[in-house]
């Protein structure tokens, strides 16, 4: 999964068409770590469908503040800049929960189009 850089690429990154998933967690995190398990094989499963990216929290606290993420790893979608879902919590995430996300994240992107 590729890390965000700066806010400049964070704010691209999210006006695109095609579903955007940022997933917010730290090095020191231990659910997050728990994450690294199985993200790679959840990120393959929707390649093309929704790009998935990592900003780390203690990179970017100001962003986390303003978007609300107090808890990670948390997950916000957005599509044409706009936030379609959040997945946002202190609690670890299982795979078939972020899956179920990503599910609901393609349903909410596929309705805004109609």
């Amino acid at each position: 999964m590729k890390n965000i850089e700066s806010l400049d690429e964070y704010f691209t990154v999210v006006r695109g068409s095609t579903p955007v998933v940022m997933l917010f967690s730290a090095n020191w995190c231990p659910d997050c770590r728990f994450l690294d398990r199985f993200i790679d094989d959840v990120e393959k499963k929707y390649a093309g469908k929704i790009a998935m990216y990592k900003v780390d929290r203690d990179q970017f606290p100001e962003l986390c503040e303003t978007l609300d993420i107090m808890g990670i790893p948390s997950f916000v979608a957005y599509q044409n800049g706009n936030v379609l879902t959040r997945f946002v919590s202190k609690l670890r995430k299982t795979q078939a929960e972020v899956e179920a996300f990503l599910d609901d994240v393609l349903a909410k992107a596929e309705a805004s189009h109609a």
